[in-house]
């Protein structure tokens, strides 16, 4: 059985930071490629940032976000700084490789003074 918990989400005031952290069991994680997508109210799930055999990110984090890994810990890290109230969402990890993608259950982040 496929798990992602994620967990870090919280309130921070902007420019604040938050480090959200994605424990995954059930896959070989090594082999999939890993990533954090976020889903704002009456908003589209968009991708924030992924990393496999290279690390990408959405234009609006660039700079201020920072995705790695730990493959022995089977864990996806997201490291959030300079946060702006824009950033604020539901975060879900995501575990993708071929057809199959796993999802996470989500952790609230509110930016907000």
């Amino acid at each position: 059985q496929v798990q992602l918990v994620e967990s870090g989400g919280g309130l921070v005031q902007p420019g604040g930071s938050l480090r959200l952290s994605c424990a995954a069991s059930g896959i070989t994680f090594a082999i999939y490629e890993m990533g954090w997508y976020r889903q704002a109210p009456g908003k589209q799930r968009e991708v924030v940032a992924t990393i496999g055999g290279n690390t990408n990110y959405a234009d609006s984090v660039k700079g201020r976000f920072t995705i790695s890994r730990d493959n022995a810990k089977n864990t996806v890290y997201l490291q959030m700084n300079s946060l702006k109230p824009e950033d604020t969402a539901v975060y879900y990890c995501d575990a993708h490789r071929d057809i199959f993608h796993y999802w996470g259950q989500g952790t609230q982040v509110t930016v907000s003074s």
